[in-house]
């Protein structure tokens, strides 16, 4: 069972039809939440298993970062989704969406503190445990940092990979995102990263609104974008790509123009 490769697309219901259209597609990702454990699957999905595309759950309510165990009932329902759609790995966030009993609605940022690490650490240990496949984490994108932060951004990612043996799923949107609300230089995260365990990267639009860049999913790409992607190709092309897209579909004729931009950068074969 090999992982995914060359340029994807987020799987959602309201472009399903686009998706099945797209002759070079080798994978898609999935919102594992939104995929039942039993009973039938989504048709397009099964669609794509019995073309051979690689279909990848992505979590977003684990809460791997929360300070209270996670829930075996989520963590059983990934189990499952990875194993009917015969998935190579899963992937999910290093952030908490529920604390106290209460769910957030979002994935909300984590202290870079050492108390931190050691609850994303034993979370992810606990997931691993009961997933037949490999996970792979995803850091998101904050239009804060706490005070109390005790590593750098690249210490904090690196460390908890190493004592998971996690994957990392790189989202360059994300790097974006956050360097420049921070006012950082998004190209020294990256010679910092263990970029040799990335199992793919994430690439989204977004806008500024109020003076923050936000990573909606829901805009093009912008340039600098796209130009990050490069730069992360130069340093290691990372095995395969995924635009995401959440809402305000535009035409098709853009979204296959954004699939293509994303393969030239990069240099994977064009998808449409």
């Amino acid at each position: 069972m090999t992982g995914p490769s060359g340029v994807g697309i987020g799987w959602r219901p309201e472009i399903a039809g686009f998706v099945a259209e797209l002759p070079g597609l080798r994978f898609v990702e999935v919102v594992a939440e939104g995929v039942p454990d039993s009973g039938p699957l989504p048709p397009g999905l099964t669609q794509l298993r019995d073309r051979a595309v690689t279909v990848v759950p992505h979590g977003v309510r684990l809460s791997l970062g929360g300070a209270e165990p996670v829930d075996p009932a989520r963590v059983a329902h990934l189990a499952a989704v990875a194993q009917r759609l015969d998935a190579p790995l899963v992937s999910e966030h290093i952030a908490f969406v529920r604390a106290g009993g209460l769910e957030a609605g979002h994935l909300l940022p984590l202290p870079r503190s050492r108390e931190a690490v050691d609850a994303v650490c034993a979370n992810v240990a606990r997931a691993q445990a009961e997933l037949p496949v490999p996970i792979a984490l995803e850091p998101i994108a904050a239009l804060l940092d706490w005070p109390d932060d005790e590593l750098t951004e690249a210490d904090f990612l690196t460390e908890i990979l190493d004592r998971t043996g996690a994957l990392l799923l790189l989202d360059v949107a994300n790097v974006h995102a956050n360097a420049r609300n921070r006012g950082a230089d998004p190209l020294a995260l990256l010679d910092r990263l263990p970029l040799e365990r990335v199992a793919y990267a994430h690439v989204a639009g977004g806008a500024e609104h109020g003076g923050f860049y936000h990573d909606t999913h829901t805009d093009p790409v912008p340039a600098a974008v796209l130009e990050l992607v490069g730069a992360l190709c130069a340093r290691r092309r990372p095995p395969a790509l995924l635009l995401e897209r959440d809402g305000h579909y535009p035409p098709a004729a853009e979204l296959r123009a954004e699939l293509d931009a994303l393969a030239s950068v990069a240099g994977f074969p064009a998808v449409t």
